[in-house]
C-alpha cells in the first residue's frame, strides 16, 4: 500500500511539473486602426463606340477605419474625368468628356481574415466593399457641342434620331451614385501596402447625356498605396491548461500490479486523491453550436455524481470559443452559450445553482493548442 502511495503521490507532481513547464502559446491580435489611400488609374465608360475612346484619366483619395480584421468604413473621393460617345447621322463617331468628383462611403469587408486565420504578416489580402454616395459633374461643353452639330448636319433630313444627346446638361449636376468592387493589397511592411482595386460604378440615365432607358455605368481600375495610422497588431501569451482527468489516466497506467486483495484499498486511494483534488471534465461542441451531445453528457453526469457525494464541493463551468473562427462579438455569444448549457445540465439533475460559479471567456483565452478543441466549456469541481 505505501508503495503504490509513493508511486501515485510520484505520477501527480510529475503530471504538474511538465503543466508548469508547458510554454505560453504566443499569437498575434489584430488591432483596430485608420488609414489612408492615394490611388490612381483609369475609369472606362459603357457606350456604343470602340473601348479605347471611352477610357479616361482617374484618381481617388480615401481615408477609412478597420473596426476588426473584417469589417471597416471607408471615405473616399474618386474624381477627373468621364467619356462617352456615339455614332451620329451625317457626321459618324463622335466622342465627348466631362469632369466629376464622387464622394463616396463604402462599407469593406477583408474575405481572407473572414475565411483564413488572421496572420498580419500575411503577403496578399483580398477584400470588398460597397457603398454610396454622390456625383458631382461639370462641364459639359463638349455634349452640347455635338448636339448642335448633328441638327446642324441634318436640318434638310430624315433622321432616326431627330432629338440626338436628348440629356445634354449645362452648368454642374449632382447625381446619386453606388458602387461595389473589390481590391487586392500587397503588403510592404506593418503599415504600407501596395493595392489594385476595381470598381463598377451606377448612376441615373443623364449621366453621360443620352437617354437609353436605363442607368449609366462606368468602371474604374486603380492601383496605389495604403498607409496604416497606428499600431495594427499585437502579440499576446496564451497560457495553456493542463487537462486534470489525463493526468489520472496516466496515474491509472501506471499503477504498480497489486494482488487482487488490495484492489479495493487502491480504488479507495484514488477517490480519496479526487476528494482532496477534484475533477475537471472538457464538454466539447461542434462548430458554432453549444447543444451537448450524449457522448458529452456522460462527462457532465460524472461532475454531478462527484458533486453529490461530496455536499460542500462546487463547480466552475467556464465556456471558451475556437479563435479560428467567427468574430470576437460572434465568440463571446457562443461561449456564454456554452456555459449556459452546462449550467442549465446541472441544474436539471439536481445541483443547486448556488453551487455552480458560470463564466465564459469567447476566444480571448485558448485553452488548447489545437484550434477545434477549443469549442469547450471546462468544469472544475472541487
Amino acid at each position: 500500500m505505501k508503495l503504490k502511495n509513493i508511486v501515485l503521490s510520484s505520477m501527480v507532481a510529475m503530471g504538474c511539473t511538465t503543466a508548469a513547464a508547458q510554454e505560453a502559446k504566443t499569437e498575434e491580435v489584430f488591432e483596430p486602426h485608420a488609414y489612408v489611400q492615394i490611388q490612381g488609374g483609369v475609369q472606362e465608360t459603357l457606350g456604343e463606340i470602340d473601348f479605347s475612346s471611352l477610357l479616361s484619366p482617374n484618381f481617388q483619395l480615401g481615408a477609412g477605419y478597420n473596426f476588426n480584421k473584417v469589417v471597416g468604413a471607408r471615405f473616399s473621393v474618386n474624381f477627373w474625368q468621364s467619356k462617352a460617345g456615339q455614332r451620329f447621322a451625317g457626321i459618324g463617331k463622335k466622342d465627348w468628356k466631362w469632369s466629376y468628383a464622387a464622394p463616396m462611403v463604402d462599407a469593406t469587408f477583408n474575405l481572407t481574415n473572414l475565411f483564413c486565420k488572421y496572420d498580419p504578416n500575411r503577403l496578399v489580402n483580398v477584400s470588398v466593399f460597397g457603398g454610396v454616395g454622390a456625383n458631382i459633374a461639370w462641364g459639359n461643353d463638349e455634349a452640347n457641342d455635338v448636339r448642335k452639330a448633328v441638327l446642324a448636319a441634318n436640318s434638310n433630313k430624315i433622321v432616326y434620331d431627330k432629338n440626338p444627346l436628348e440629356y445634354a446638361w449645362d452648368g454642374s449636376k449632382l447625381r446619386l451614385a453606388a458602387r461595389v468592387g473589390a481590391n487586392v493589397d500587397f503588403r510592404i511592411n506593418e503599415r504600407v501596402s501596395l493595392g489594385l482595386e476595381v470598381s463598377a460604378n451606377t448612376l441615373n440615365d443623364k449621366y453621360n447625356s443620352k437617354r437609353a432607358g436605363n442607368a449609366d455605368w462606368y468602371f474604374n481600375a486603380l492601383v496605389g498605396a495604403k498607409v496604416a495610422l497606428g499600431k495594427t497588431h499585437s502579440t499576446r501569451k496564451v497560457e495553456q491548461v493542463a487537462p486534470v482527468e489525463r493526468v489520472i489516466e496516466r496515474i491509472v497506467e501506471k499503477q504498480v500490479p497489486a494482488p487482487a486483495t488490495q484492489v479495493t484499498n487502491n480504488e479507495s486511494a484514488k477517490k480519496e486523491y479526487v476528494k482532496e483534488n477534484g475533477i475537471r471534465r472538457d464538454v466539447f461542441f461542434n462548430i458554432g453550436k453549444f447543444n451537448i451531445s450524449d457522448a458529452e453528457q456522460s462527462k457532465i453526469n460524472e461532475i454531478v455524481e462527484y458533486l453529490k457525494e461530496n455536499p460542500s464541493a462546487r463547480v466552475v463551468v467556464t465556456g471558451y470559443a475556437d479563435k479560428g473562427t467567427g468574430s470576437a462579438a460572434v465568440n463571446r455569444r457562443i461561449a456564454a452559450q456554452r456555459a449556459q448549457a452546462v449550467t442549465k445540465f446541472l441544474v436539471n439533475r439536481g445541483i443547486s445553482k448556488s453551487r455552480i460559479a458560470t463564466d465564459s471567456k469567447g476566444s480571448d483565452v485558448q485553452p488548447f493548442v489545437n484550434n477545434d478543441e477549443n469549442r469547450v466549456t471546462i468544469c472544475i469541481a472541487k
